[in-house]
C-alpha cells in the first residue's frame, strides 16, 4: 500500500512553481500596495488576453463575482433566475440573498449540465403565471465542462434574458474553439485554491464585453463608488482582490496551458480504462474540458469509496444533495428533478490534478478495476 493520495496536490504544484511563485510575491511586499496594486491590473489584462473578453473585474471570490452579476443587472426582488438544482450552494445563494427568486431546473444525465428541456418548461411555466419577471439564466460548467450555450444563447435571446455563465470550476475550457469568459453575456470565476485557476485565499472574476457593465462592476465591488473614493453611486460590496492572491495567480497563468494538457491526457487515461467498466464522463463534439473533477456514475459507491479509502485513494460526492431538497430552499420547491435526485446518489469523483505521476494513476486505476 502507498502513502495517502491527495484529491487535489496543491504542494506539488507549489513546489514546481515555487521560484514564481515567491519573485511574484516578493515584488508585492516591496512595493507594498496590498489592495488595487499593480498586479491585480495586470491580471486583469492577462484574463482579457487569455479569454478572448474585452473586460476582466476581478472580485473577492466565486460566490461575490455571481452577486456583482447579477447586482450589475439590477436583478431583485420579483425577478426570476433560473439555475440548475445539482450545484454548488453558491449558484443558488447570490440570486436569493437580493430578493430575486431562484428557479431550480434538472439537468441532463450524461454531462451533468442545465438541461434545455427542463429550462423551457421552467421559462412556460413563469410566464404562463405573469406573476414574476424571467430575469437570468445561470448555466453552471460542472466539473470542468462547459454547458450547451449555443442553445443557452437562443433562449436567453428568445426570452430577453440574461445569460450568466458559473464558471466557478470551468476556466480554461473550450465550446466551439470559443473559451469559456467569452461566450454568455457575463461570466463568473472562482479562484478558490481547488478550482483550475486558484489562488490561495478567496478570489473571483466577472468577465464581458459590455462597458457599461463593466464599469457598474468596477463601481460595485468597491462600495459603489463614484468619481472618488466617497462619491458613491450605488449600493455596493467591499469585494476587491488583494494584490497577493493577483500576484500567486500570475505566477500559476503562466503554466495554466501545460496544466489543462496534463489534465486533459489523465482524464483519457481514467476513461480509457474505465470505460468498459463503468459510467465515465462524456465530452460532446466541440467542447474541451478543463477536468476540474473527473466523475464518474457507479451503483454501489459507499462500498467503492470505503474500498478505496482502504487504499488511501480518496473520493468525494459532488454533490450529494441537490440544491431543490435542501431546507434552506424548500420555499422554492417545485417539482421533482429526476437527473439531480439520481445523479446525487451515484456520482463519485477522483484524484485530479495536472501533477499527478504516472505511478499514482496506475494505482488507482488499478485498484479501481478490482473493486468495480
Amino acid at each position: 500500500m502507498i502513502k495517502p493520495i491527495p484529491f487535489i496536490d496543491l504542494q506539488a504544484q507549489k513546489n514546481r512553481l515555487n521560484h514564481k511563485i515567491t519573485n511574484r510575491v516578493s515584488d508585492v511586499l516591496k512595493h507594498g500596495q496590498f489592495i488595487m496594486g499593480p498586479e491585480v491590473v495586470e491580471l486583469e489584462k492577462k484574463l482579457e488576453d487569455f479569454t478572448g473578453a474585452r473586460y476582466a473585474v476581478t472580485c473577492g471570490s466565486g460566490t461575490d463575482a455571481l452577486i456583482l452579476a447579477l447586482m450589475a443587472y439590477n436583478i431583485g426582488p420579483g425577478d426570476v433566475v433560473f439555475c440548475p438544482s445539482f450545484t454548488f450552494p453558491a449558484t443558488a445563494e447570490a440570486i436569493a440573498i437580493l430578493g430575486a427568486e431562484p428557479y431550480f431546473v434538472d439537468v441532463e444525465s450524461d454531462t451533468f449540465n442545465i438541461s434545455i428541456k427542463s429550462l423551457e418548461q421552467g421559462i412556460k411555466e413563469i410566464n404562463d403565471k405573469n406573476q414574476l419577471k424571467n430575469k437570468a439564466i445561470i448555466a453552471v460548467d460542472l466539473y470542468g465542462l462547459p454547458a450547451d450555450y449555443d442553445r443557452l444563447i437562443n433562449l436567453s435571446k428568445e426570452n430577453n434574458m440574461v445569460l450568466i455563465a458559473d464558471a466557478a470550476q470551468s476556466f480554461g475550457a473550450k465550446h466551439n474553439n470559443k473559451n469559456v469568459g467569452a461566450i454568455a453575456d457575463i461570466t463568473c470565476v472562482s479562484f478558490f485554491p481547488a478550482k483550475p485557476l486558484g489562488c490561495y485565499g478567496d478570489g473571483g472574476v466577472v468577465l464581458t464585453d459590455n462597458l457599461e457593465i463593466k464599469d457598474k462592476l468596477s463601481s460595485l465591488r468597491a462600495h459603489g463608488k463614484g468619481k472618488s473614493k466617497y462619491e458613491i453611486d450605488y449600493i455596493g460590496l467591499n469585494s476587491r482582490l488583494d494584490t497577493i492572491q493577483a500576484a500567486i495567480l500570475l505566477a500559476k497563468l503562466e503554466d495554466f496551458k501545460w496544466e489543462f494538457h496534463q489534465r486533459n491526457l489523465i482524464a483519457e487515461k481514467y476513461s480509457l480504462a474505465l470505460k468498459n467498466i463503468t459510467n465515465v464522463p462524456e465530452i460532446p463534439k466541440g467542447f474541451k474540458s478543463i477536468w476540474a473533477q473527473y466523475t464518474i456514475k457507479v451503483d454501489n459507491r459507499e462500498y467503492i469509496q470505503n474500498s478505496l479509502k482502504e487504499k488511501n485513494i480518496p473520493s468525494i460526492v459532488y454533490y450529494p444533495i441537490p440544491m431543490h431538497l435542501q431546507p434552506a430552499y424548500k420555499k422554492y420547491y417545485r417539482k421533482p428533478l429526476i437527473n439531480s435526485e439520481e445523479l446525487s446518489k451515484v456520482v463519485l469523483s477522483l484524484p485530479m490534478y495536472p501533477d499527478m505521476t504516472e505511478e499514482i494513476q496506475d494505482y488507482i486505476i488499478t485498484n479501481l478495476m478490482v473493486i468495480l
